[in-house]
């Protein structure tokens, strides 16, 4: 039964995998959260990994808080950066492959047609540029590595930009949203999904196949995190009212891209992933977190 180890299985991602875990009982999944596996201590790393010798790591394990980095820049570049250098050395030499969630947050954000996996990266903030140095790292260590650049991501697990809105719409009369930042949301429970889709497909291949890089991956849609606030609006039924505003209205110690749109073709032709639209997701989300709250 071959082994498939999750970092940062405590956030999102990490228990959306969890979640899903059930319906693939041909692996034995560990989950380990920064306190069983620290992945920025590389002694740590080199042990656990070669005593586990996991044939998969799908790494969820990410410092996100995207303003903090600005002052926290040693603290994201080791985690975000070289904690992934240190699990791709190790799994490689191991004989394991690993897949990194990564972010759109390597792009400025200046593009004006989806983006694609060799388009140029330029990070705005520490953020996005730690970020990137974990992938430069992955494909150093270990170039058979699957990256996967995402957007927007939410889930009913954790915090996320639909349960903040759902949250200040049950407390307040009126909200302002900014409407100039335009992107694909990510359901969390679709990027599992597609990450078990895509290990049962390399499972199947030769192990000789080159399919190790970097793959675009959201639900399909373009919209503005305005447009995004009035969809859980209407889905949840609320009366707050919601304000367009402009990113410089709401200024953030770190910038945000505006532009995060993902041209997903090289994922749907590599591995034949169905993508959802983002407002089918949503409302799928929506459904569980109102069994949560019933």
């Amino acid at each position: 039964m071959k082994k498939i180890l999750v970092t940062g299985s405590g956030g999102q991602l990490g228990t959306e995998i969890r979640q899903v875990s059930a319906f693939y009982p041909g692996y034995q999944f560990i989950f380990a959260d920064s306190e069983t596996l620290p992945i920025d201590k590389e002694a740590v790393v080199e042990s656990y990994i070669s005593s586990l010798k996991p044939d998969y790591c799908i790494n969820c394990a990410a410092y996100t808080a995207v303003d903090k980095a600005e002052i926290e820049v040693e603290k994201a570049n080791q985690i975000n950066g070289s904690a992934v250098g240190y699990l791709a050395k190790y799994l490689h030499r191991n004989s394991g492959r690993m897949i990194h969630i990564s972010t759109d947050y390597v792009f400025d954000g200046s593009a004006s047609k989806p983006l694609n996996e060799t388009d140029t990266v330029h990070p705005l903030g520490v953020y996005g540029s730690s970020k990137l140095k974990g992938e430069e790292l992955a494909m150093q260590y270990a170039p058979d590595s699957i990256i996967l650049r995402t957007s927007w991501v939410y889930s009913a697990y954790g915090n996320n930009f639909v349960k903040t809105m759902l949250r200040l719409m049950s407390q307040r009369e009126e909200l302002n949203v900014v409407s100039d930042q335009i992107g694909s949301p990510t359901y969390a429970a679709d990027l599992a999904k597609a990450i078990m889709e895509i290990i049962v497909q390399l499972d199947g291949l030769d192990q000789s196949a080159d399919l190790g890089g970097i793959y675009h991956y959201s639900n399909d849609g373009i919209i503005s995190w305005y447009d995004f606030a009035l969809a859980i609006k209407e889905l949840s039924g609320s009366k707050c009212k919601i304000n367009p505003i402009a990113s410089a209205e709401y200024p953030t110690p770190a910038a945000r891209p505006a532009y995060s749109v993902f041209d997903k073709e090289k994922i749907r032709s590599v591995f034949g992933l169905p993508i959802l639209n983002w407002k089918e997701s949503l409302q799928i989300c929506m459904l569980q977190l109102q069994q949560y709250l019933a």
